[in-house]
């Protein structure tokens, strides 16, 4: 990783000023006043700075070969503006922002201009911002910088639970924080009036009737609909399911594809315990929960959306594990078409028909089966199994990092490890992932 969490963290702030000043600048324009751009008191916008920094760790490699940046910087915020509106949606019931009128977009929170915008960001922050953010960074002696990033992520973090608060009703802590929010307040107003006015200044001629914007409602908002059987439509209990199906049926069919290819079994689980593959169960609930709404499309439209999002994620899925576990699972580097050995164009291709597979036939055929769970005791079997896998996934990124470290020659730091090092071995872990090599 180029960056150091230092810097990332000083690239975040920066990024989400940036964007909550965009913002209001924008709402100038169209509204003429200032308008808070966001959900939090102080003059930050979040997601653009987790964007920003999606950008910076993910496609960093990809900073000289601008096409492959600009493709990778509409997927990736194509898919984080989308869980941010959803997510948001969820808690607030109301819409931020809404793209219905296009005819391009995915929830109504995407539009052909906003994916071109993606693209140009991707660039500005690898070729511009970030030199740019990071040379102002590196004029505040790191010991003082640092006590003051967490000064102000605690700021943040109040915030943020004073917004919360606010929502869920937790009266006792919005008495408390009443006075900080408050503050909070007057320096993202004072701000945000001073950047208002400039505009007005330069457009009053320009713009003399404009309209307040409307926030719309969601259907969040609605009535909620009666449901008489577990986990319809396509909410958070059916994506744990086809998490779970998707991920022990990806991991087979994995196993028996390097059968035939290569000659002898091989195991292709992400985990140290049963035939699981983390890759795929995400790849169809994501698959899934994006494509619930466009399922009535032509093939050629899912074929396409699932070549791109697919080779995405694949090439963030490889990027993740180096950094995390220092380990690559696959490398396409011998595959033509390829790129960086993360991804290559044939398999892209494979996303796209597993895609059209999966939306139009699989999905149809697992969401009745689904469906027929007990309702009473869906939600507590569904439960047990997220308890189940996620005390799966912590053991195996402990033996999967003690793996990594053994072969750079370090010692147990502590009794757990110790531990680890008992029961996964490195013949134990060398049979559960034989494909896994090892990098700085």
């Amino acid at each position: 990783m180029q960056y150091s969490f230092y810097e990332l963290g000083w690239l975040f702030l920066a990024y989400s000023l940036l964007g909550w000043c965009a913002g209001v600048a924008a709402s100038a324009v169209k509204q003429r006043r200032f308008v808070n751009f966001g959900v939090l008191n102080l003059p930050l916008c979040p997601v653009y700075g987790f964007l920003a920094a999606a950008y910076s760790v993910f496609l960093i490699e990809l900073k000289e070969r601008p096409l492959f940046l600009v493709l990778g910087g509409i997927v990736i915020g194509s898919c984080l503006v989308v869980a941010t509106g959803l997510v948001l949606a969820r808690i607030f019931h109301r819409e931020w922002w809404g793209y219905q009128k296009f005819r391009i977009g995915i929830y109504g929170f995407i539009s052909a201009p906003l994916l071109l915008c993606f693209g140009a960001a991707a660039l500005f922050v690898l070729w511009i911002g970030n030199p740019l953010f990071l040379k102002l960074v590196h004029l505040i002696p790191e010991s003082f910088g640092r006590i003051l990033l967490y000064v102000l992520f605690a700021f943040l973090l109040v915030d943020l639970l004073g917004a919360l608060a606010v929502v869920w009703k937790w009266r006792s802590y919005i008495n408390r924080m009443a006075g900080v929010t408050d503050n909070m307040q007057k320096v993202s107003e004072s701000f945000g009036n001073a950047i208002t006015r400039v505009v007005r200044r330069r457009l009053e001629r320009s713009y003399p009737n404009i309209e307040t914007k409307k926030i719309l409602q969601t259907r969040a908002q609605q009535p909620p609909k009666e449901r008489t059987r577990f986990a319809e439509g396509c909410g958070f209990y059916k994506q744990v399911w086809l998490f779970f199906i998707g991920g022990f049926f990806g991991d087979l069919v994995e196993t028996v594809f390097c059968r035939f290819s290569l000659g002898w079994w091989m195991s292709r689980s992400s985990v140290v315990y049963g035939p699981f593959s983390i890759v795929w169960g995400l790849a169809c609930s994501l698959l899934s929960a994006f494509l619930y709404r466009y399922r009535d499309r032509n093939d050629r439209y899912i074929f396409l959306y699932g070549m791109i999002v697919g080779g995405t994620y694949e090439y963030i899925c490889s990027v993740f594990t180096e950094l995390v576990f220092g380990t690559v699972f696959w490398n396409y580097s011998k595959i033509p078409f390829n790129l960086g050995g993360r991804i290559n164009l044939l398999f892209c291709f494979f996303w796209g028909i597993v895609a059209v597979f999966w939306i139009k036939g699989a999905y149809p055929f697992l969401s009745k089966w689904i469906e027929k769970i007990p309702k009473k005791a869906g939600p507590a079997i569904t439960w047990l199994l997220i308890v189940l896998m996620a005390w799966n996934i912590l053991i195996s990124s402990l033996a999967l990092g003690r793996y990594s470290q053994r072969q750079q020659g370090i010692e147990p730091p502590n009794q757990i490890a110790e531990f680890i090092d008992e029961r996964f071995p490195d013949e134990r872990m060398g049979r559960i992932y034989p494909k896994a090599h090892f990098v700085k």
